[in-house]
């Protein structure tokens, strides 16, 4: 009996040993880890340069004065809607029309000369003409004949220096003219007064420089000033889409084509910073001078596409816009090729080769060794 139980338990024992092998290695297969996917979805992506500004009118005068002398009258205020030719403001125009009176004056004493001086030579001609004939019929002396000829050419020469004095006072009498209506401040343009820089009862002095009194701005079209670093320039061009937001609107954006970009920087906190101007629009005149607005340059976009985060993609040397990615398919990860379309900092669209529904893999495989591999998709850091 013992050694019945002796040959018995021998096969047993095997079996329970390959048993346990087998359990062993099910159980270790069972426990490898679990591949990370996500479900790809339709939707919109766009690759951004983004940047702050501050708003300006696009056309807007400073208005100041060609003339010194006491600002008598301001006639607009702030906010005030004004048209090209209206009368803003009134120097004390007293000191210049007295110097259109004088001149005027003076005028008609030059000319009154001229015609005292016109008639002493119609005279002196007529001397002259009798001299003349009496001479060639031996009846006057010679010194007669020379003392009418001297007397007549004297007439015509003080009128040619009163002919010129009067020139000269007719263009200084143009010049007062000219400042007296300069008393009289105009709008060069139709627009807004947007500021007013100058007091009613100052004195200003234009001797040196003109002086600021209000500026006037066209309001329906404003421009966005943007800094943008030395490292984002290059991926701007013009003409490109741009839009902003506003802090008291920030969920409200306005668009416009980027227009000019500055060939002379500016150095901020040893940041070199290129100028970026775009113009919008601004029918309600809810934008106003001086505004931030936080700016984004699109350098890209897709819409309506599958989107894949950009932790699944591997970029292909041959192609700067083909990816790798692995797909599952009937339980297990795929190696499949798509082409993107737009890429920003964790997305990216994929134009085809990808639909919506496909289950992609997120833990990507170690990187092969040599030049020639995939490199994961990563986008460079901004500055």
């Amino acid at each position: 009996m013992t050694r019945l139980i002796k040959i018995l338990a021998i096969p047993i024992a095997l079996l329970a040993a390959g048993g346990g092998a087998w359990w062993f290695w099910t159980a270790r297969a069972d426990t490898r880890p679990a591949l990370r996917t996500q479900t790809v979805t339709v939707g919109s992506i766009e690759d951004t340069v983004s940047a702050v500004g501050t708003l300006q009118p696009l056309n807007y005068v400073d208005v100041g004065t060609q003339v010194s002398g006491q600002l008598k009258e301001i006639k607009v205020d702030y906010g005030d809607r004004v048209e090209k030719g209206q009368l803003l403001a009134q120097i004390d125009p007293t000191v210049f029309q007295a110097r259109v009176t004088a001149d005027q004056a003076n005028m008609l004493a030059l000319r009154a000369q001229r015609t005292d001086k016109q008639v002493q030579q119609g005279l002196a001609e007529k001397q002259y003409e009798r001299q003349k004939r009496l001479l060639g019929e031996r009846a006057t002396s010679q010194d007669a004949y020379d003392s009418a000829e001297a007397n007549r050419r004297s007439l015509l020469a003080q009128i040619a220096v009163l002919d010129a004095q009067i020139q000269q006072a007719e263009a200084t009498l143009s010049s007062d003219q000219a400042n007296l209506g300069y008393t009289k401040i105009y709008a060069p343009m139709t627009g807004t007064v947007v500021d007013i820089t100058a007091k009613q009862g100052q004195t200003l002095n234009a001797n040196q420089s003109a002086p600021i009194i209000l500026r006037v701005a066209d309001l329906d079209t404003m421009t966005v000033n943007t800094q943008v670093s030395e490292a984002d320039v290059p991926k701007l061009k013009l003409g490109m889409t741009a839009y902003f937001t506003t802090l008291g609107q920030p969920d409200k954006k306005r668009f416009g084509k980027l227009r000019q970009i500055l060939p002379t920087p500016q150095t901020v906190n040893n940041v070199i910073l290129y100028s970026a101007l775009f113009d919008v629009t601004n029918p309600d005149h809810d934008l106003m001078t001086s505004m931030s607005a936080q700016v984004f340059f699109v350098v890209s976009e897709a819409k309506d596409m599958p989107i894949v985060p950009l932790t699944a993609l591997r970029q292909l040397p041959n192609g700067s816009d083909r990816y790798a990615l692995r797909v599952m398919e009937n339980g297990e990860p795929v190696r499949r090729v798509v082409q993107v379309a737009a890429v920003n900092r964790i997305s990216a669209a994929v134009s085809s080769g990808l639909k919506a529904g496909d289950e992609v893999v997120l833990d990507l495989p170690p990187v092969r060794q040599g030049g020639g591999g995939e490199r994961p998709a990563q986008r460079p850091p901004r500055l």
